[in-house]
């Protein structure tokens, strides 16, 4: 089994009951299990594109599944809850990302591990260090290192919620 962490997130319709929609799918998974979640984090969006505010959290998984058949099973459960590919970085129901699989790095067209943007998410950083700040990233450093070189301002748009998921 290999330790895996996902990002997920959420802006249209009923953001919680999708983030509880991904957790109960990735949970469903074969030989798929969820470790820990995050808190729910409420959170500007990013990307230029004007739309409402995100719910992320991050799911720590152990999956025996490979990078590339876990990118198939979390791009079916975006889909089964109505997600729609139109605009990049647009607003979506779901948004299930791949953050880091084990200590391995992934360089596909298609699939890229860790997480390319990694280093400038404080959505994603923020959960992610609550459950574990020293999991190691791959040529990156720290997950609490590369929250810690984040700018301020990075950081201003994210709150906890008291949602559980």
């Amino acid at each position: 089994m290999t330790v895996a962490w996902l990002g997920v997130g959420s802006n249209i319709g009923n953001r919680l009951g999708f983030l509880q929609a991904a957790a109960a799918g990735v949970g469903a998974l074969p030989q798929t299990k969820i470790l820990v979640k995050s808190s729910v984090y409420e959170t500007a969006p990013v990307g230029g594109v004007e739309q409402g505010d995100f719910l992320n959290g991050v799911l720590q998984i152990e999956t025996d599944l490979s990078p590339e058949m876990l990118l198939d099973a979390v791009l079916t459960i975006e889909k089964t809850n109505g997600r729609e590919r139109q605009i990049h970085w647009g607003p979506r129901t779901l948004d299930i990302d791949i953050l880091a699989y084990g200590q391995q790095r992934v360089e596909k067209s298609y699939l890229k591990i860790p997480h390319p943007y990694l280093g400038e998410r404080g959505f994603v950083l923020i959960p992610w260090a609550e459950i574990d700040c020293d999991w190691q990233i791959p040529g990156a450093g720290t997950v609490g290192e590369l929250l810690a070189r984040l700018p301020i301002l990075d950081l201003a748009g994210v709150s906890k919620t008291a949602y559980v998921w």
